[in-house]
């Protein structure tokens, strides 16, 4: 693969830094503009995508059709991570999770009428999204083939029954994707389905209280008693929903990444900055060998996530699927944030630890990062397939034809 990036590429990049660095950091250093969640307030974020939108810095992965720039997946790498030098990025420019994956999915597999009524508004900015997937034991987590949420066939309708939760957005969501089962094939027992909030015959119990900040609508724990959904709300078809599934989190997995280099580039700002004015018995931080090792060993997992992430967005963009490549990139760039927002608190002290700084929002959030679609040891499982499968042939270099 070239690393190289066309001309315009590295323009929009730079109009991203640009309005990252004078518009959203100062509101994200404005504690009165977050809201209870340790997000950004509902009035300060209208006011910053009004202003996306305005300078054609909008929902970027869709096609033009739909607002967008028509980005493939190396483009959105380079756009994904400068966005998230600031923890408000993302849902400023509308490439926040869920929405983002959503949008994707609902572009790729959607009919026309269900672009138009599904995704436009997500797109629009109109409504939020969740995707609906993840059971309390003994259903389904990481593995599918246990989900218990049935959907029943009744006339031109489907009845749902069963139990979510960890649902990411879906208090502050409108537009639904869920996945239930339509019968017990292992292969084609699931269907994804899309409903509105105010479908009645489901609820939200609860918003699940978390460690760290929260996207908009939290992680929320629902209930289908009697849920009916149109056979013309299937996305795909009946039987296709493990097909919806991985079309989906694929993408979204590599996504995260793009997103979480961008954090923990930020966390090696804020420690450089202060390692080198801060002094202790005579000489600066930055003038420490242990700090310097600390900085430049960052410096080099977070090329390393870069290249990971490059090839396997590399790979998707040519028609691959990248199944071992989105793995090992969600693995290492989930581990990287992680060990980049604890190094940064270490560097910076009791200020890191304090919120003076938003590295401690990092680290709460980070934690996070490791389990969300899919967690480290599911990933490394579906490595060792791989290698059993293709023994040497699993680090081949592809021989031009």
């Amino acid at each position: 693969m070239n690393f190289t990036i066309s001309p315009e590429l590295a323009a929009l990049r730079d109009r991203i830094e640009a309005f990252v660095d004078t518009e959203i950091l100062p509101v994200e250093a404005d504690r009165s503009s977050w809201d209870a969640h340790d997000n950004i307030g509902a009035d300060a974020l209208a006011h910053l995508r009004a202003k996306a939108r305005a300078e054609g810095l909008w929902c970027l992965q869709l096609s033009p059709e739909f607002g967008g720039q028509g980005l493939g997946k190396v483009g959105m790498a380079v756009c994904y991570e400068a966005m998230n030098r600031s923890i408000f990025g993302p849902v400023v420019f509308n490439s926040a999770a869920p929405d983002d994956g959503n949008m994707m999915i609902l572009e790729a597999l959607g009919t026309p009428e269900q672009k138009e009524h599904w995704l436009r508004p997500i797109a629009n900015g109109d409504v939020r999204s969740a995707f609906v997937m993840t059971e309390p034991h003994p259903g389904g987590g990481s593995d599918p083939g246990m989900m218990l949420t049935r959907a029943r066939r009744d006339g031109d309708d489907y009845v749902i029954d069963g139990h979510k939760w960890f649902i990411t957005g879906a208090e502050d969501a409108a537009h639904f994707i869920l996945v239930a089962r339509t019968s017990d094939d292992a292969r084609r027992g699931h269907t994804a389905f899309l409903f509105h909030r105010d479908d009645p015959g489901w609820d939200i119990v609860r918003r699940i209280p978390i460690m760290g900040p929260e996207e908009h609508g939290g992680h929320c724990e629902l209930r289908f008693d009697g849920l009916r959904i149109p056979a013309e709300n299937i996305l795909l078809e009946e039987g296709r929903g493990l097909k919806v599934t991985q079309a989906r989190l694929g993408p979204a997995r590599l996504t995260h990444c793009m997103r979480w280099l961008g954090l923990s580039k930020r966390c090696v700002e804020i420690a450089g900055e202060y390692a080198g004015r801060r002094e202790g018995f005579g000489i600066r931080l930055a003038d420490r060998e242990s700090v310097q090792v600390m900085l430049g060993d960052l410096a080099m997992q977070i090329e390393i996530g870069r290249m990971l992430v490059m090839k396997a967005a590399w790979e998707i963009d040519r028609g691959g699927y990248a199944q071992k490549e989105v793995s090992m990139a969600k693995i290492h760039v989930a581990n990287l944030l992680h060990k980049a927002a604890d190094v940064a608190i270490q560097i910076n002290g009791a200020r890191g630890y304090s919120k003076d700084t938003v590295l401690e929002w990092i680290y709460r959030y980070a934690r996070q990062a490791r389990l969300v679609d899919g967690a480290d040891e599911v990933h490394k499982m579906l490595l060792n397939r791989h290698l059993e499968t293709q023994g040497a042939g699993f680090w081949a270099w592809e021989t031009a034809s």
